[in-house]
């Protein structure tokens, strides 16, 4: 059996970004707090306490990030990597909440329409589409590898169109007088907000649940083991997930011959890592012995 170890894919921290992301959001939720005091707009500061859920969604998503770093210990052995996916589960149903809360009081504001500072509102939601924005930016590109990475732009990117929203209904409201147009583009912006929560929220459950990543296709990695040299069956093969960014896998390789040695296995794992980005294997090689036969060859056994 060889276990194979590999960092390329190690989780990155992405601490510059999740400072800066931070910073400009805790800014924000003071400035818009105390003009929503000033004013008396329910709105604003509605909407900072929606943002300070933010910075707790940036906090959590920062701090997976840093103990997936961690290295393992005696009752972790595979370290804190999956704090990854925990965050990133426990964000898509942090932001759930939050886009629920929206629609409530939306939904509530149909029914009685409150005037709102119109030119207020667009001042303060103008900056906060800027911050929101720039700070979506900073995870953009992180977000297509790790899933944890993709809760905090999404956070963000929800908060930016929530944001925008709240400019088009000030300006609308400004022109028209028509009060409900603030809570009817709320609840616009809740449904395309739950869409793309609802896929966070399905990868990150998913991964929780040991599926195998999205990026992988399983048949393809079993083709790939049975067409080695020299073996004749593969089974016990297992494809997981470890953190947000790296995968592990596990299979019984049967080779009548034996194992060629370490040389073979360290090629295997070599592949496996290039062609399907799994940077955790452990082979073990058995010869097919019918005295022996392996208990856990058939499909249905784990």
């Amino acid at each position: 059996m060889v276990h194979h170890h590999d960092h390329h894919h190690a989780p990155k921290t992405h601490t510059r970004a999740f400072q800066i992301g931070i910073g400009l959001n805790i800014g924000f939720v003071l400035i818009e707090a105390a003009i929503g005091w000033t004013t008396q707009s329910l709105a604003l500061l509605a909407d900072a306490g929606h943002n300070l859920s933010d910075v707790l969604g940036l906090l959590l998503a920062w701090g997976a990030s840093y103990l997936a770093q961690r290295p393992p210990s005696r009752t972790y052995t595979y370290g804190l990597r999956r704090s990854t996916i925990l965050v990133a589960l426990f964000n898509s149903m942090l932001l759930l909440l939050a886009v629920g809360g929206i629609a409530w009081e939306a939904l509530r504001r149909l029914q009685n329409p409150t005037p709102v500072p119109g030119m207020t509102l667009i001042w303060v939601a103008g900056i906060g589409v800027v911050i929101n924005t720039l700070t979506a930016l900073l995870f953009f590109a992180g977000g297509k590898q790790d899933l944890n990475i993709r809760g905090a732009f999404l956070h963000m990117a929800a908060d930016a169109l929530v944001s925008v929203g709240v400019v088009l209904a000030g300006i609308a409201i400004l022109l028209t007088g028509w009060l409900w147009l603030d809570p009817a583009i709320s609840l616009v912006i809740v449904v395309v907000i739950v869409v793309g929560t609802w896929n966070l929220l399905h990868d990150a459950l998913g991964l929780m649940l040991d599926r195998v990543p999205k990026h992988i296709e399983p048949l393809a990695v079993r083709t790939f083991l049975q067409d080695l040299p020299e073996v004749a069956q593969v089974h016990d093969l297992h494809i997981w997930a470890m953190s947000t960014t790296e995968t592990a896998l596990t299979a019984h390789l049967v080779m009548p011959k034996g194992c060629p040695g370490d040389g073979f296995l360290a090629q295997v794992c070599e592949e496996l890592h290039h062609h399907f980005a799994i940077d955790h294997a452990t082979l073990q090689v058995e010869t097919g012995d019918t005295h022996y036969p392996c208990r856990l060859e058939p499909d249905h056994q784990v």
